[in-house]
């Protein structure tokens, strides 16, 4: 059955599909886009073997000068060429089904890269094994899967940024007409789009059911005008930027956008993206899925815990001169315990001693309550840019979070993970909303997505989305991603006080 939209097309607009044969000059171009995928696949292909065969190397080079103290780069390159083959195709294989080999705008970033490293130096090591391949140690797969990590990394970093400049200049942004019911809506989908890098959308302006003013943003008319905006301003692709956007018109809009070759995209609702944890229930006359609340158990818990053990383990060896540098600067610079002890709800709510270096004056928590009028965060949180019970090392402290590193002893003890959702004092706790304290249902972190998206910037609510979409989204490669993005947040500071 025809929508009324497609009724209201003239006959020869109505007869052409997207699908339809093409003129001579229309199929020359598509040819063009092909040979420009080809060209990008190609190139991804081979800066992995290059970055992959430069991470072999240089774990096997790195090896002999520890253990020889000499580098022969004959013997490194022989070796390595009897691994890389290898490598690479399971490398070239699981890049693929991760979709790293894409259009730009569906490939993954980082966390994808991570991900799928990992798995080829498990199905390579497992490979090995299974082949009767002996090692004196594994320190080829690890050392590798290290170097691999920062090589394929920066590479496509690279070239992302090399051809998003190119493309940029040659024009080949797409243009999108964004439509949708809500300021609000329309606004965010447009900052996330315009946020990006070398974006390769470029957002015209926006359709709306009814008049609406957006800051920064183009109005093109109403929704019923979009055959005219389509053809004027020669749109590439139209983005339903509101979950809520009325039925009978998102199906109206698809057949007016798609009749002319044009793309329609949806900016995600909080249903698809807890979709992905949906599980098929068999057996109804209705297929029904169950979303499985957002907690860690199973293999997960086992990769998490361990990941957090060894991870702990390692910063605080490194960190130990650190670490005895700010207990002595705390220890001489004001009277009280260097260690303070805030106690603090952790998993399941039950409450535990969260560790901190001490930032403040004795007596601190008796004088809260005489500054709650000086609040500067929004909802539960309580925080002062300007704190007066701060102490001078203590405030410096602070700026960097290097008081939160005791937690690392947390972490150890099982109280706490190096990533996740991050406890809040038990003021703070008293003060949440019912749907707040789902983020509980998983250990709390040492730092999270809170510390790599703004910090205290942001409004309590937009942090307590970001603990769901972390629960939501939790891979290993997620962990390592955050605690690779926090470094930079707090050498910046952004948001922190």
């Amino acid at each position: 059955m025809l929508s009324e939209a497609t009724l209201r097309l003239q006959p020869a607009e109505r007869d052409r599909d997207m699908r339809s044969k093409r003129p001579p000059a229309v199929s020359f171009l598509l040819r063009m886009e092909t040979v420009r995928r080809v060209a990008r696949v190609v190139s991804l292909l081979a800066l992995d073997l290059a970055g992959l065969a430069l991470a072999i190397f240089t774990a096997l080079a790195s090896k002999e000068m520890a253990v020889h103290g000499q580098l022969h780069p004959a013997t490194a390159f022989h070796t390595m060429k009897g691994y890389v083959a290898l490598a690479y195709l399971v490398t070239a294989l699981l890049f693929a089904r991760s979709g790293l080999y894409g259009e730009r705008a569906q490939r993954p970033g980082p966390t994808g890269i991570v991900a799928s490293l990992f798995q080829v130096a498990f199905v390579v090591l497992l490979f090995a094994l299974v082949s009767g391949e002996h090692f004196q140690s594994f320190y080829i797969f690890w050392g590798s899967l290290a170097f691999a990590l920062v090589y394929i990394s920066l590479l496509r970093a690279a070239y992302d940024r090399g051809t998003g400049v190119l493309l940029r200049a040659a024009g080949r942004q797409r243009r999108a007409v964004l439509a949708g019911t809500t300021v609000e809506h329309i606004g965010n989908v447009a900052r996330a789009l315009r946020d990006v890098p070398h974006a390769p959308i470029a957002v015209v302006g926006f359709v709306s059911l009814a008049p609406l003013a957006a800051d920064g943003l183009r109005p093109l008319g109403l929704l019923r005008d979009i055959d005219g905006v389509l053809e004027a301003q020669d749109i590439d692709e139209v983005i339903i930027a509101d979950p809520a956007f009325p039925q009978v018109e998102a199906v109206e809009l698809v057949d007016r956008c798609h009749v002319r070759g044009v793309r329609v995209r949806i900016a995600p609702s909080t249903m698809e993206i807890l979709i992905h944890r949906a599980e098929f229930m068999p057996g109804e006359s209705v297929p029904l899925f169950e979303l499985k609340p957002p907690v860690f158990e199973g293999v997960d818990f086992l990769l998490k815990r361990t990941f957090d053990v060894a991870g702990a383990s390692v910063l605080l060896l490194l960190l130990s001169p650190v670490l005895a540098a700010i207990w002595l600067a705390v220890r001489v610079s004001s009277k009280g315990p260097v260690v303070y002890r805030s106690k603090r709800p952790g998993i399941g709510q039950r409450p535990f001693d969260c560790l901190k270096f001490r930032t403040m004056h004795s007596g601190a928590e008796q004088r809260q309550a005489d500054l709650e009028a000086l609040n500067e965060a929004s909802g539960p949180l309580f925080k002062i840019r300007e704190d007066p019970r701060m102490t001078p090392v203590g405030r410096f402290l602070r700026r960097f979070s290097l008081d939160e590193l005791p937690q690392l002893i947390n972490v150890l003890r099982g109280e706490m993970s190096l990533v996740g959702p991050r406890p809040l004092p038990e003021r703070d706790f008293e003060k949440l909303a019912e749907w707040h304290r789902k983020r509980y249902l998983v250990l709390p972190g040492i730092t999270g997505l809170w510390q790599v998206s703004g910090r205290s910037e942001l409004d309590f609510d937009d942090l307590v989305h970001l603990d769901f979409l972390y629960l939501e989204h939790w891979s290993l490669a997620l962990d390592l991603t955050i605690l690779f993005k926090t470094i930079p947040a707090v050498v910046s500071r952004r948001g922190a006080f």
